[in-house]
């Protein structure tokens, strides 16, 4: 009987975040589809999984080669544009509410970033912790240079 406690309390969790994070089916792909036209390349293959959306906030696992990280989306007169990248602070509330979510949209994120992580291999979600910092971006997915590196 022990067993059926863990079982019952996972459900009410994944029911919680079920209802916790609206979205059209569609929001996905099109965050997707904007990541690989701004930093997919023929020589370094661009991968992005998971995407979680709520209301008009996103958070995307990426990775590319040995690199990897996680990005910030907002939707924006009805279009995604990347705000920022980061690591692992897009899977803390604490750091989402630091970026400009409330308390309440930043816990939802946060558990929904963890719970669509889980169903990811281990190695890429390693990957996502690899990005260090934060770095801002504009509307258009370009960031600083940095070290000699662009886009």
């Amino acid at each position: 009987m022990s067993y059926l406690r863990p079982l019952l309390i996972a459900g009410a969790v994944a029911s919680t975040l079920a209802t916790a994070i609206p979205s059209s089916a569609g929001e996905p792909d099109d965050i997707r589809q904007l990541m690989m036209a701004t930093f997919d390349k023929p020589q370094s293959r661009l991968t992005v999984d998971p995407v979680t959306v709520y209301n008009d906030i996103a958070v995307a696992g990426w990775s590319q080669g040995d690199m990897g990280g996680r990005t910030l989306l907002r939707k924006k007169h009805g279009k995604w544009v990347l705000t920022l990248c980061s690591g692992d602070a897009l899977k803390e509330a604490k750091s989402l509410q630091h970026f400009g979510l409330s308390a309440g949209e930043a816990a939802s994120m946060a558990a929904a970033v963890v719970a669509a992580e889980a169903k990811i291999d281990a190695s890429v979600i390693a990957k996502f912790s690899t990005f260090d910092g934060v770095m801002m971006m504009d509307g258009d997915g370009n960031h600083p240079t940095i070290e000699g590196h662009t886009k």
